[in-house]
C-alpha cells in the first residue's frame, strides 16, 4: 500500500516560535524515522506528509494515498486531535485511530469522565469550571486535582495542582483559566498508585496490552505525574511493569480501562490512565487516543518493550486494526483529483 503519514514536527514548530510547552505533544523527527521505517518494514511505501495544512495543499493538488497513518496531535482547540480525520472523511481516505467524534470527546477530559462515569466505569467526581465567578457553586471537598480540560503531556499539572484548602482552588483555577483560555478540570483527588494501561483494537477486538506503574523518583516533582516529570521522564521516572495475574488493583484496574475503551469507541491502540483512591480501588482519570509512538521514550511502545512485542509487531497491529474499520469510512470522491 501507499501510506501516507501525518504528523506534527515539534522542531519545525520550534523554528516558527512556539514555546517548548506550546510543542511538548508534538513528534521528534526520530519518531517519525522509526515509523517510517516499521511501515517500510512491513512492506508499504510511505509518503510523508506533515500537519494538517500541508494534507490540505497536497489533497488540493490531487495527492491520494490507500491510507494514512496519522499521529498530528494539533496545535488549537478541543477538537485540535480531529482535524486530520474529519478532512480524510471528506476525501474518503481511510486513516489510523480514531475517528473525529471520540477523538474530541477524550480531549476534552469532563466530557470523557461524563460518559465513561454514566456507563459504570469508576472515576472521582468532578466538575468542570468556565468562569472563576462560578467557584462559589463548587461543592466538592478538598483534597482535589485541577488541571486545563483539553491538555496533555502534563500541561498545566505540577505539584500546586493538588489543593487542600479554597483560597488555594481560587488563585489556581484563575491561574490556569487565563493561562491555557480553556475550561478546567476540578475533580477529588486520589492519593494512590498511578497506573496507565495500553490497548490495541476495536470494539469486541480491543484488549490489554498490559500495564505500566508510574513510580516517580527522586527529585522528581512529588505526587503528581506532571509537565516537568514527563519532560524529563529519563531521570525522574520509572515505568514498572505490573501484572493482573498477580496484583489485584491491576486486574481491576485493566477491566476498568477496557470498558471505558469500549464505551467511548476508541479505535486500534492507545492509553488509559488511572490512578487509586484512598482505599486502593482504580478509578479513570482520562484516555489517550492518540498515544505517542516513538520506540523508546513514548509509554505504548515502552510497554511493548517490556512485554517482548517488538515496535513493528505494535505498528502491524494498528495498522491492521485501522483497515477493519476502513469499510465505514466510505469514500465520497469519484477519482483521483475530482474533488465534489
Amino acid at each position: 500500500m501507499i501510506i501516507g503519514l501525518t504528523y506534527d514536527l515539534r522542531s519545525a514548530y520550534l523554528a516558527m516560535g512556539y514555546s517548548e510547552e506550546e510543542t511538548a505533544e508534538f513528534d521528534r523527527e526520530s519518531t517519525i524515522d522509526a515509523l517510517a521505517g516499521a511501515l517500510a518494514e512491513l512492506g508499504h511505501r510511505v509518503v510523508r506528509i506533515g500537519h494538517a495544512r500541508q494534507l490540505v495543499e497536497r489533497l488540493a493538488a490531487g495527492e491520494r494515498w490507500d491510507l494514512v497513518f496519522n499521529i498530528c496531535e494539533g496545535l488549537k482547540g478541543v477538537s485540535r486531535e480531529a482535524q486530520i480525520p474529519a478532512i480524510l472523511e471528506v476525501y474518503g481516505i481511510p486513516y489510523t485511530f480514531s475517528d473525529p467524534l471520540i477523538m474530541s470527546l477524550c480531549l476534552h477530559k469532563g466530557m470523557a469522565k461524563t460518559i465513561v462515569g454514566a456507563a459504570g466505569v469508576p472515576t472521582p467526581r468532578f466538575v468542570v469550571l468556565k468562569d472563576l465567578n462560578d467557584l462559589s457553586g463548587v461543592s466538592l471537598v478538598p483534597p482535589l486535582f485541577v488541571k486545563p480540560v483539553a491538555e496533555g503531556t502534563g500541561k498545566g499539572v505540577d505539584p500546586g495542582s493538588i489543593i487542600h484548602d479554597t483560597p488555594s482552588l481560587n488563585e489556581r483555577c484563575g491561574y490556569l483559566l487565563n493561562r491555557f483560555g480553556q475550561p478546567v478540570l476540578i475533580e477529588e483527588y486520589l492519593p494512590g498508585r498511578e497506573l496507565t494501561v495500553g490497548l490495541w483494537g476495536t470494539g469486541d477486538e480491543a484488549e490489554v496490552l498490559g500495564t505500566l506503574e508510574i513510580i516517580l523518583l527522586g527529585g522528581a516533582e512529588p505526587d503528581v505525574y506532571s509537565y516537568v516529570n514527563k519532560e524529563e521522564c529519563e531521570k525522574l521516572v520509572e515505568y514498572r511493569l505490573v501484572r493482573a495475574e498477580s496484583d489485584e488493583t491491576v486486574r481491576d484496574a485493566e477491566a476498568i480501562a477496557l470498558a471505558a475503551w469500549r464505551t467511548l469507541g476508541c479505535r486500534d491502540a492507545g492509553r488509559i490512565d488511572l490512578r487509586c483512591d484512598a482505599r486502593g480501588k482504580p478509578q479513570f482519570l482520562e484516555v489517550n487516543p492518540l498515544a505517542g509512538l516513538h520506540p523508546f521514550h513514548s509509554d505504548l511502545p515502552m510497554l511493548c518493550t517490556a512485554l517482548g512485542i517488538p515496535y513493528v509487531t505494535l505498528i502491524e497491529r494498528i495498522l491492521h486494526s485501522s483497515l477493519r474499520s476502513a469499510a465505514d469510512q466510505r469514500p465520497v470522491v469519484a477519482a483521483v483529483g475530482q474533488v465534489p
